[in-house]
């Protein structure tokens, strides 16, 4: 998929209810980072806006707007819950946020290395199930090594983040395991819209 055609994607006017609601939430991840910006800490905005890729790439990739949904539901709650303090006060709400936002996370990143014709898309020719697995399960296991950097990064130059071994461990293999998970959702449900681009860039109808 060329550039032009991911723009063509973003600009695209919604055509479904579930595809006005993907944008809803996109306007809801915007609107989040200005209220963190007004009435808490920069700190919080900043937390906040690292979560605007994760909201606008689906939309560039031509996702199915479910995926588009529950990928920007998932890293806005994540996002609130710092901010909100969740993550001290109940602990163990960690594991369910590093399994969903690490596996819908791993899973756009398939799609985002598919569109770029570095892995086959579901559907393609030369797809197989087992490469969606792995992959993105490798990209789960990468993007938990990198979130794990960026906390340690937190706890020293930034704020008073809980750090330590046995939770950098936990973490990265819950969040591998939210990987494996999505990998297997990637191999058997489809992630793009229903009207889709090919590889040629001719506008294709995917069957169900």
């Amino acid at each position: 998929m060329n550039r032009p055609v991911m723009i063509e994607n973003f600009l695209r006017p919604p055509r479904s209810a579930s595809a006005i609601i993907a944008d809803a939430v996109r306007f809801a991840g915007l609107l989040s980072v200005a209220i963190a910006a007004i009435w808490f800490e920069l700190t919080d905005a900043g937390v906040l806006a690292l979560t605007l890729p994760a909201l606008v790439i689906p939309r560039f990739l031509g996702a199915r707007p479910a995926f588009d949904i529950v990928c920007g539901v998932t890293v806005l709650v994540a996002a609130w819950s710092n901010i909100a303090d969740l993550y001290r006060t109940y602990p163990a709400w960690d594991i369910p946020m590093h399994f969903l936002c690490t596996g819908v996370l791993a899973a756009l990143g398939y799609l985002a290395a598919g569109r770029l014709h570095v892995v086959p898309l579901p559907g393609a020719p030369d797809y197989r199930r087992r490469t969606g697995v792995v992959v993105t399960t490798a990209f789960g296991l990468a993007l938990s090594a990198v979130w794990e950097m960026i906390e340690w990064l937190g706890a020293v130059f930034v704020d008073t983040i809980f750090v330590a071994y046995d939770d950098t461990i936990g973490d990265m293999a819950v969040g591998g395991a939210g990987s494996i998970l999505a990998g297997i959702l990637v191999a058997r449900v489809r992630l793009t819209a229903e009207t889709d681009v090919s590889r040629d860039d001719t506008p294709v109808r995917r069957a169900r």
